[in-house]
């Protein structure tokens, strides 16, 4: 169903009985997002455009973190104890959210797969994945999952769940896993009942996947899966996927996706991000449907254009990414292990004081 078609909520039960009580659901009417049948930021404005639908967010995709290789876990040691710990990392995560919340951010990227936590990466020999080489789940990544997707839903806060990862799909010996994995993960947040999740089914199609069902001229196969899959079960999800930097969604994509989602890494102005959300729009059934960043490295906050405003300008959502790594102690970023999750550096502060003035939310 196109979301331009009425509302239809996020992985949630369409007829009978819900199977537990929650609080948040994400919706999509035409090109804007809506929290509990509410356009997000009702009613905001900011220097003249409107902000109200918009899903402002951040890329946070190590949430869940952890690091099966004996050989590399060592790399990610927290500074004061000297060893790495999947648990407390998303302890720190689920703690940090409120604050996040009260500048104004409404959504964020976790991955099942994760992200590089060095940044950008040629090599990752590191094995970080909530599925098994088969694409059946590993119940403990399962369980650091829920506690963040259950804090989301106390917080009214949407969560874009990505399934696969460019660094770690090749774990999954073959096609076969990969649908496996696709319909495990999908099964799961069903029986789970959360409303406020939309499903990214890869980050950056375009970039390096193993499996050629996880690439550009097949991934769409994966959203209708999805899709259909949750809908069998008398839910339905909103599934969409990303592609690199700086590139327009393909039209298979396009036509399958309930939302677009776009990249700002490798994009050098804001001039080009005006650009892009252009030429997305130009894609045929692309205007009708919501365009959402969830990836940008791109900053100068303080500067009266950047990549943010260029985005809200063209009402386009807007999500932070950054991976700043770290000399010694914690990373600064919020990509590069291990990761504080406060608003501990002069980059975050800058994304953080911009967000809650273009949302309106007085900290």
């Amino acid at each position: 169903m196109a979301s331009g078609i009425g509302a239809v909520a996020g992985c949630r039960p369409t007829t009978g009985p819900r199977i537990q009580r929650r609080r948040t659901e994400v919706s999509i009417r035409g090109n804007s997002f809506h929290i509990n049948a509410r356009p997000t930021y009702e009613g905001r404005v900011w220097k003249g455009h409107r902000i109200e639908g918009l899903l402002m967010n951040a890329r946070l995709v190590q949430g869940i973190f952890d690091d099966r290789n004996p050989e590399t876990v060592a790399r990610w040691a927290y500074p004061d104890s000297g060893r790495w710990d999947a648990e407390r990392n998303t302890r720190e995560f689920v703690a940090a959210m409120p604050e996040w919340r009260r500048h104004g951010l409404l959504s964020f990227t976790i991955n099942l797969q994760g992200g590089s936590p060095q940044g950008y990466s040629q090599s990752q020999p590191w094995h970080n994945s909530a599925f098994e080489a088969d694409g059946s789940l590993r119940t403990d990544a399962l369980e650091r999952l829920a506690r963040i997707l259950n804090r989301a839903d106390e917080l009214g806060m949407v969560v874009i769940l990505g399934y696969f990862y460019f660094g770690q799909d090749q774990r999954l010996t073959d096609e076969g896993a990969v649908l496996r994995a696709v319909d495990a993960a999908t099964d799961w947040l069903v029986r789970g009942g959360w409303r406020n999740v939309l499903v990214e089914v890869n980050n950056e199609c375009n970039v390096r996947y193993d499996h050629p069902i996880l690439q550009p001229a097949r991934v769409h196969e994966l959203i209708h899966r999805i899709r259909d899959r949750s809908a069998a079960a008398n839910r339905r999800c909103y599934v969409s996927t990303s592609y690199g930097g700086g590139t327009v969604p393909g039209a298979n994509v396009t036509a399958a996706a309930d939302f677009l989602l776009l990249h700002g890494n490798g994009v050098k102005s804001p001039s080009g991000i005006r650009d892009l959300v252009r030429r997305t729009r130009a894609i045929p059934g692309a205007a009708s449907k919501p365009l959402l960043f969830n990836e940008d490295d791109h900053f100068e906050f303080d500067q009266p254009d950047n990549h943010f405003v260029a985005a809200v300008e063209s009402y386009a959502s807007w999500g932070y990414f950054d991976y700043r790594m770290r000399d010694e102690g914690f990373a600064e970023g919020y990509q590069s292990v291990p990761v504080d999750w406060s608003i501990s550096s002069p980059r975050k502060r800058g994304f953080f004081r911009l967000l809650a003035e273009i949302t309106g939310n007085a900290v």
